[in-house]
């Protein structure tokens, strides 16, 4: 019985990794086969070239920064408020936090246009530079999820009551508290949750699309639309950029792991 449970155990590992790396593999082979009759990177120089690429993933890189700092501000004094003095809260704040799963980007942004057009009393989409920090709040909505679930796990394993009311007997203001003993032991868990923001931002669409953006996403769709071989490298380079934000993920895991077991 034993034996027949470890066999069908390799059959459902064996299984996803075929449904997860064949895609990818035939996506791989087809983006190296620009020049005919041979494998090639032909199609990612031509695509590392453009000077669409370029501008248009710098402007997301600028917008993922933002984002994560816009999330990070908002975030993580809130969790830490709500953790140490409203605690019957969390089920409704999380609720909250939850909502950007379940109502699609398309309708935040819609809702975001008619709020804020030329004709309404804050018309955020009437300059580029609004419009950019409609993005950001947009981005920071999308992220939301991740962020805060990232940051409430990291003050999680830390007590933070104890750590409050000891600096708070040596004077510090709620800044000092919040900038010089809260954000250093939540690092790990704050960057778990950037780099989580800014694998989302890199590659969005909806929502750069419709504020009319020149964001990665949207680039991605127009030389999709376009192209035969570019697409697929820059899908390629998608997942590369995803891929290298998880592993990041698991080295500061590891190791404030590792720090931690030293400092015992």
């Amino acid at each position: 019985m034993k034996k027949n449970n470890r066999i069908w155990s390799w059959l459902a590992l064996a299984f996803g990794i075929l449904y997860f790396a064949l895609p990818l593999i035939g996506l791989l082979e087809f983006s190296l086969r620009m020049r005919r009759g041979t494998y090639s990177l032909d199609a990612y120089w031509v695509v590392l070239a453009d000077p669409g690429f370029q501008a248009t993933f710098a402007y997301s890189v600028v917008m993922a920064i933002a984002t994560i700092i816009v999330g990070v501000v908002l975030v993580v004094p809130t969790a830490y408020w709500v953790r140490l003095r409203l605690p019957g809260w969390r089920p409704f704040i999380e609720f909250i936090t939850l909502l950007p799963l379940v109502i699609p980007a398309i309708v935040i942004v819609f809702g975001y246009i008619r709020l804020y057009n030329t004709s309404s009393i804050l018309p955020l989409t009437g300059s580029a530079m609004g419009t950019n920090i409609l993005l950001v709040f947009g981005y920071t909505t999308l992220a939301l999820p991740y962020m805060y679930r990232a940051v409430d796990t990291g003050l999680g394993a830390i007590d933070i009551r104890t750590m409050t009311e000891a600096a708070e007997s040596l004077g510090a203001s709620r800044v000092t508290i919040m900038s010089r003993i809260i954000l250093p032991n939540v690092l790990v868990a704050v960057l778990s949750g950037a780099f989580l923001t800014f694998a989302i931002v890199i590659g969005e669409f909806t929502m750069a699309a419709l504020l009319n953006r020149p964001a990665f996403g949207p680039f991605l769709q127009l030389m999709g639309a376009n192209r035969a071989y570019e697409p697929a490298a820059l899908s390629v380079i998608s997942f590369a950029i995803t891929w290298v934000c998880m592993g990041l993920i698991q080295v500061v895991t590891r190791f404030n792991k590792s720090l931690a077991a030293t400092k015992r």
